[in-house]
């Protein structure tokens, strides 16, 4: 079996093993992202929308940041959202205008669900790694 080159961000390693989970995978000059919410660093949630919103950004830009990527790489973003008619346009706005940037967007699926462990938004993305381009 292949070693997988796993991608850890600063300070989170422990959140990562206790739940048994990689962050990210380093396969084939993409990185592959595993589901990130707007946690604290002792896990638990941001309670309001936007702040969990903006964290589950920032948890994922860290991650991103590790394996040497930025959004600009993004390629491919999952989004899973709790009660997404209620929150879409206020989380989507959110998104587009401060970590999007211009256009060309990534491709973007968003899916709705009916739990996500407390959390109301989690992304998950897969990212072309640089040294790849």
């Amino acid at each position: 079996m292949t070693q997988r080159d796993v991608v850890f961000p600063p300070g989170r390693q422990a959140l990562y093993e206790h739940n048994r989970y990689s962050p990210a995978i380093r396969a084939n000059g993409l990185l592959f992202v595993s589901g990130q919410v707007g946690s604290r660093e002792d896990g638990s949630p941001e309670p309001e929308l936007e702040a969990q919103v903006r964290r589950a950004f920032d948890n994922l830009n860290a991650i991103l940041e590790a394996a040497g990527c930025t959004f600009e790489d993004v390629i491919d973003v999952t989004v899973f959202m709790v009660d997404p008619q209620a929150i879409f346009e206020r989380v989507w706005n959110l998104v587009v205008s401060e970590y999007w940037g211009q256009a060309p967007h990534p491709t973007v699926t968003a899916v709705g669900v009916t739990w996500l462990y407390g959390f109301q938004f989690e992304i998950k993305v897969i990212a072309r790694l640089p040294d790849a381009a």
